[in-house]
């Protein structure tokens, strides 16, 4: 038991030196590190009971064998290169529960008045080192309008509604330009609008539950660009649902209390 268990654990030790030493030197940031550490460490513990199951007596011979397997990922990375990136797009959706009447719901949708610091709970984009949110702002209510949600760090979406029903629905696109977000913002693979991640519309629906509850539905559809999107896709998801999340606290808080824009 205790060989096995040095066996999967000891390649973790490459795993860690490599995350400070990458940390340290600006090569990766730690939202980079948070996604792919579960895939490193997995397949290191692989790679460590194959090769633990296969080494027997030391001699010169065994010795080869070992250490051409130990090249083993650098022989394959070409090959992983080469990869197609295939894109797949993909839904978050989210919703909650306002005791409100619809008119309040409705003014907090359209428009969000500056938020601080103190009303984001969105704690996983926090960690990640994504920019929180601060306002949205909108120059009419209808079909065309357009739309402008700004995040702290220099992050600004440009929206354009596509579809709207007066307090019951409102579809927009959203985009954002790459290259207009400072370098510092974000990870370049968690960048919206990048390579590899990107944001195409987002949706608002109120339902009414009884005669004092309504559901606020936000859902948005993303897309993903890589070699791994069955993994990716987890996260991508998980930082869209926490975002959203976010946003549909802050209406109803503001909805419930009475908060006009």
């Amino acid at each position: 038991m205790e060989k096995k268990r040095y066996r999967v654990m000891m390649p973790w030790v490459s795993i860690i030196v490599f995350l400070v030493v990458s940390i340290a030197l600006e090569l990766e940031g730690w939202a980079c590190w948070i996604m792919v550490l579960p895939l490193f460490m997995i397949a290191a513990s692989i790679g460590g009971l194959i090769a633990g199951h296969y080494k027997i007596k030391q001699h010169k011979r065994e010795t080869l064998k070992i250490s051409l397997f130990a090249l083993l990922p650098l022989l394959l990375s070409p090959l992983e290169q080469q990869l197609t990136k295939i894109p797949g797009r993909y839904k978050a959706d989210t919703y909650i529960d306002i005791h409100a009447p619809k008119e309040n719901i409705w003014n907090n949708v359209t428009r969000v008045s500056e938020i601080n610091a103190a009303q984001d709970k969105g704690w996983f984009t926090r960690m990640l080192g994504f920019p929180r949110p601060i306002k949205a702002e909108l120059n009419y209510e209808g079909l065309g309008g357009y739309r402008k949600a700004i995040f702290d760090k220099g992050l600004v979406f440009d929206e354009i509604v596509t579809e709207y029903e007066h307090e019951r629905k409102m579809t927009f696109t959203i985009k954002a330009n790459p290259y207009d977000i400072p370098s510092t913002t974000m990870d370049e693979h968690i960048v919206i609008g990048g390579a590899y991640f990107d944001v195409l519309n987002g949706t608002y629906e109120l339902e009414q539950l009884d005669d004092n509850t309504f559901r606020l539905h936000l859902f948005s559809h993303f897309k993903l660009t890589t070699s791994f999107n069955f993994y990716a896709s987890w996260w991508a998801g998980w930082i869209m649902k926490d975002i959203q999340n976010n946003i549909l606290q802050i209406v109803k808080d503001r909805a419930e209390n009475g908060k006009q824009i």
